[in-house]
């Protein structure tokens, strides 16, 4: 399953990565894809810690899916079929919100987002938003958090990164997982720069359906948030 506009070859890769079913046709394994170069100009490595926490608890689940906000990565595919073996359903909300900014911000933000999922309640293990929420604003943010919330099975992990000084960088980043413990930043043009910062009690409050299970803040001037669903919303 993927967002829109995302080809036919890379749905099939995706198909390659879920769990096969009985009945289900065989798809031949794509090639391997070649490791990045530790000296990629441009594309510094930075270390995460939250990361593998959310692959410790995607990895205890029989058949996870998991829901990546950000665009594909073909690597990370890769790392997360051989790691955990899980479907990856890619919905790239990036894309989005250059579209929204391609028509001068006309269209309603918050409605799209509250309306752009499709899958059911409880229906995703792990959801990566990677710094996604750096460049909503509030009702946006709000509006998301919301339908994340109610992907998420209970007990399921989302995983976020937030900044925590301003920037004007009117980029977006590419989260390239080296290993567990090691991200590449890959920076593509945006349409639309980061938002204001989301002081920590912003953060809790705007994922109030969740509780935080780790949060790390690093050296890079970003906190890493581990959520995790309890079974009743609310819950301590």
């Amino acid at each position: 399953m993927l967002g829109d506009g995302t080809t036919r070859s890379l749905s099939d890769l995706l198909a390659f990565l879920g769990p096969r079913r009985a009945g289900d046709p065989v798809v031949d394994a794509p090639p391997p894809l070649p490791p990045l170069s530790p000296d990629v100009p441009d594309e510094p490595v930075f270390p995460t810690k939250a990361l593998h926490k959310f692959l410790s608890a995607i990895s205890s689940q029989p058949a996870p899916v998991v829901l990546d906000l950000g665009p594909v990565v073909g690597s990370n595919l890769t790392f997360f079929g051989e790691q955990l073996g899980c479907k990856i359903i890619i919905e790239d909300l990036f894309r989005d919100l250059d579209a929204h900014a391609a028509e001068a911000e006309s269209g309603d933000l918050p409605a799209t987002f509250a309306n752009r999922f499709s899958q059911a309640d409880g229906s995703v293990d792990g959801v990566l938003c990677w710094d996604l929420f750096d460049y909503l604003d509030r009702q946006t943010a709000q509006a998301l958090s919301r339908q994340l919330t109610r992907l998420l099975r209970v007990d399921g992990v989302l995983l976020g990164f937030f900044a925590t000084v301003p920037s004007q960088d009117a980029r977006y980043t590419k989260f390239v997982i080296a290993d567990e413990t090691n991200l590449r930043q890959r920076p593509y043009p945006a349409a639309r720069s980061k938002q204001r910062v989301l002081l920590n009690r912003d953060i809790i409050k705007l994922f109030d359906g969740l509780r935080v299970a780790e949060s790390f803040l690093l050296k890079t001037n970003v906190r890493e948030i581990l959520f995790r669903k309890p079974e009743y919303l609310g819950k301590p």
